[in-house]
């Protein structure tokens, strides 16, 4: 009997290696921007970027139309989206305005001035050869009532792999850093 259960054991485990492996994505690092501005204003803290429900899942999904979505077969997300578009939004943040005062917000300790950012994506998905990332994001003094708010869209092309999704889905969220980063300059 023991002999049985070892020998079912070691099936299950040359079964469960053997299964197709998941390709793991996740968007790319941050490149050093073209452009870099100085800071002016203090800390700036960056909430959690919000996502759709849809985006919250580990595999990646597409769509097949306005109301139809479905899993991309063996591609799934190498991190929980949400905190990898939050992580690399303060790091282009870091890198354009050339301070490491860009936090997660809420954060630690007393911080007298500043900047918060908040991030919605209320859109973020491929279907027929373009991907598109509608957003609306929001900055608010942490010294005055000043704020802030806009709208971003956009439409890029990409394949139907998971390959060209997630690339189409990173020069998408570069605008929507770029439009982010111009809108804290002008704050």
């Amino acid at each position: 009997m023991q002999k049985n259960m070892i020998l079912y054991l070691v099936m299950l485990l040359i079964l469960g290696c053997s299964s197709s492996s998941k390709e793991l994505y996740v968007l790319s690092t941050v490149k050093d921007p073209a452009t870099k501005y100085e800071s002016k204003h203090g800390s700036i803290g960056v909430e959690g970027v919000v996502i759709p429900q849809y985006l919250a899942r580990r595999e990646i999904s597409a769509a097949k139309s306005s109301s139809q979505l479905f899993l991309l077969n063996d591609a799934m997300w190498g991190e929980h989206l949400d905190e990898g578009l939050t992580n690399r939004l303060i790091s282009y943040l870091q890198k354009k305005f050339q301070q490491p005062a860009v936090y997660s917000y809420p954060w630690h300790g007393n911080q007298p001035n500043g900047l918060r950012v908040k991030v919605q994506i209320t859109r973020f998905i491929a279907q027929e050869k373009r991907l598109y990332l509608d957003a609306n994001w929001e900055i608010n003094s942490l010294n005055s009532d000043k704020r802030f708010a806009k709208l971003f869209s956009t439409v890029v092309a990409t394949g139907s792999t998971a390959d060209a999704i997630v690339s189409s889905m990173d020069r998408a969220f570069g605008e929507l850093e770029e439009q982010i980063a111009e809108g804290i300059h002008q704050f």
